[in-house]
Parts: C-alpha cells; sequence; structure tokens
C-alpha cells in the first residue's frame, strides 16, 4: 500500500504557532486534530479554509469544516480508516488526508477516464466507482462533495458546462450503486482550478479531472461529540 500524503501544513503550523511548541509535527491525525482544537479549532480551520479554497476549493471546504478539539481527533482516526480503505480498493487515485478529511483525485491516469468531449461513466471507470461506492457504503456518516475540472483547451464557456457533466456524472454513477444522494454536493470549475501547466500534455492529462472532498456529516460531528465528552 502506497503512504497516503499529508496536507495542510499551513494549519499545522498555526496550531503549533498557537501552542508555541513543535509537537504537532510528531503527532498522528488523531492528535493532530485534538492540538487543532486546542490551538482555535473551527475559527483557524476556516480562515485558512478561505485562503487555500481560492486555489482549491475541495480543500477549502476540507480544512474550513474542521471541528477540531478531542471530537476532531475521533473524527480524524475514521477518516484515517476510510483514507486506508479507498487506497485499498482503488489504488489508482491519489488520496490526501487533509486534516479532519479526506480529498481523492481522479486524473485520466488515475482510475476514472472520459473519452474527448464525453461525460458517460463506463469501462474501467465503472470499476473503479463500484468499488469506491462500496467504501462509502462503508463509511455512511461522511458528505461527499465532488468538483469536475478541465484542461485549458476549448472555451471557457465549454469546459465550465463539460466539467459540469462529468463531476454530475460520477456523482449520479455513485448513487446509482447506492451511495444516498442527499450525502452528495456537486460542483465545477471548468479550466479555472488547474493542478498543472496547461501548455503540455502531461499538465493538461493532470488538470482534466474529478476531485472527491469527503468530510465529516452532522451526525458523525455529533457522534464524535457524544464519545469523547467529559
Amino acid at each position: 500500500m502506497k503512504s497516503i500524503i499529508y496536507k495542510g501544513l499551513s494549519l499545522l503550523l498555526v496550531a503549533s504557532l498557537a501552542l508555541g511548541c513543535g509537537a504537532v509535527q510528531n503527532a498522528n491525525n488523531k492528535q493532530k486534530g485534538a492540538v487543532i482544537g486546542t490551538a482555535g479549532g473551527a475559527a483557524i480551520g476556516g480562515v485558512i479554509g478561505n485562503n487555500v479554497g481560492k486555489g482549491n476549493t475541495v480543500l477549502g471546504a476540507i480544512i474550513g469544516g474542521v471541528v477540531g478539539g478531542v471530537a476532531g481527533g475521533y473524527i480524524g482516526d475514521r477518516m484515517d480508516r476510510q483514507a486506508e480503505r479507498i487506497e485499498e480498493e482503488v489504488p489508482g487515485a491519489e488520496v490526501t488526508r487533509v486534516g479532519e478529511g479526506i480529498n481523492v483525485t481522479f486524473t485520466e491516469d488515475a482510475g476514472v477516464y472520459f473519452d474527448t468531449n464525453r461525460d458517460e461513466v463506463q469501462g474501467t471507470s465503472a470499476e473503479t466507482l463500484n468499488r469506491l461506492a462500496g467504501v462509502f457504503e462503508e463509511y455512511p456518516k461522511t458528505i461527499i462533495l465532488v468538483e469536475g475540472h478541465t484542461d485549458s483547451a476549448g472555451s471557457e464557456e465549454y469546459n465550465m458546462d463539460l466539467s459540469r457533466r462529468r463531476a454530475q456524472s460520477v456523482a449520479d454513477y455513485l448513487i446509482s450503486q447506492g451511495v444516498d444522494a442527499s450525502r452528495f454536493t456537486v460542483k465545477w470549475y471548468g479550466e479555472a482550478q488547474p493542478r498543472a501547466d496547461n501548455s503540455t500534455t502531461e499538465g493538461k492529462a493532470k488538470n482534466r479531472r474529478v476531485e472527491l472532498g469527503i468530510i465529516a456529516s452532522d451526525a458523525l460531528k455529533e457522534e464524535a461529540k457524544e464519545q469523547t465528552k467529559g
């Protein structure tokens, strides 16, 4: 199993400065959630989430929704497990643990493919999403943000609509596999949020992607608070 990538270094830096110690650097995700909560929790998450969201709305949504404290550690522990399950079931996906959530990215080279100018989920992409749906069913107390992105080829208007159709297609397919429709939020950004250089073939391939943000539902947040109170 490949190592899970950890982001959100800015968030951890703020928490570390607020505490005046280096304990965060050596903490696991469960411990990081508790430390961040001590340093200001949702307030810190909201500020950094807004800044991150200007260039990456998935990360902004995840970090902006942080609960923090011991409850945040409880949530982080469950997100660790879910991220590991996604890596086991969908080895082609880029799985990133961020604070109290998970960012999953599918590009043309990693898990979900679309024919040129098309938005239908089929073939190996369907198999990938079938496995992902199974993991989502194992962890029902999460909200799933689906975002569509394109490269810069074509008009901005066309790319915006294409990214919408592809993101919606992924959400609809997962729903067809039994994942509760109420868990999904679908957004699209066309070519506005590139991950790589659109002047290269490799960069364009990385920019043609669907990203998922997985965050705690209100039910999981309440469970976390109940289980960790006292």
